[in-house]
């Protein structure tokens, strides 16, 4: 398994978020989006933490694996820092070197950023690694279901959002393995100009464009040879419910709400 990207990655286990219905996993990380972007005291910004944090460990998901599988983000995470330290001119002055002023606002906003994007990759990271793919298609069919009355393709979104998730690790994969392939070729990706360096991802994006629509043909045959079409009168092996565990998350994420309110300077 690659492990440099976990979105789209299904990590099997028990714990309390692998049991929980996929319904309620995507109404908490939808609503967590959502109120991320009230949060402006140190408080509020520590409930929101907390509440990550505590998600990510009662998921007993390796935490090696998913700060492991951040990595690419930190690189983002820091240059949003560095941009608002360049940028927001705001505040009293802490540091001046040569034509470069930073100030307290853009240290303050700067955090508050980055903390949200960290916070929001972390959350949703989650709904991957604890839900398999065919959970979140159902999921998202059920709760988009009233739509179906005006002629919406309900199910065929769904499945192609579950395929997407799917097949994102796959094509990590692949190329991971082609650039390999092609780098013990003599292909070099990393140094030289930048016009060099873009006439080498030609030798790694043609194959990946080829195995990619090779697998998609590849799963359509497959899908008619098992006499897929569409999702009129189809029925399911397990049918999603609403349990103990999924009320008792709805109300403890609905006191999270309350008190990130509470505590949010207007």
């Amino acid at each position: 398994m690659n492990n440099s990207l976990i979105i789209g990655q299904y990590v099997p286990g028990n714990s309390i978020v692998h049991r929980l219905d996929p319904r309620t996993k995507i109404t908490i990380i939808f609503f967590f989006v959502f109120i991320v972007f009230f949060a402006n005291t140190l408080i509020s910004y520590g409930i929101l933490t907390i509440f990550a944090l505590t998600s990510m460990i009662t998921s007993r998901v390796p935490i090696r694996f998913i700060l492991k599988g951040l990595t690419p983000v930190w690189f983002l995470i820091v240059f949003t820092f560095i941009l608002h330290l360049f940028v927001t001119k705001e505040g009293t002055l802490i540091f001046h070197l040569s034509i470069f002023k930073f100030y307290s606002g853009g240290v303050i906003q700067g955090l508050a950023i980055s903390v949200r994007f960290f916070l929001l990759i972390l959350v949703t990271s989650l709904l991957t690694l604890t839900t398999t793919p065919i959970e979140i298609t159902d999921a998202i069919e059920d709760m988009l279901h009233p739509l179906n009355k005006i002629k919406f393709p309900v199910h065929e979104l769904a499945l192609m959002m579950s395929i997407s998730l799917r097949f994102i690790p796959t094509l990590m994969q692949e190329t991971d393995k082609i650039s390999k392939a092609q780098a013990s070729r003599g292909v070099d990706f990393r140094t030289g100009p930048i016009k060099d360096r873009a006439k080498a991802v030609v030798p790694l994006l043609v194959p990946l464009f080829v195995s990619a629509f090779k697998r998609a043909e590849e799963l359509a045959m497959a899908m008619e040879a098992r006499g897929y079409h569409g999702g009129e009168g189809r029925t399911k092996l397990r049918e999603l419910k609403i349990g103990k565990h999924d009320i008792l998350i709805y109300i403890l994420f609905a006191f999270v709400i309350a008190i990130l309110f509470y505590t949010r300077s207007y």
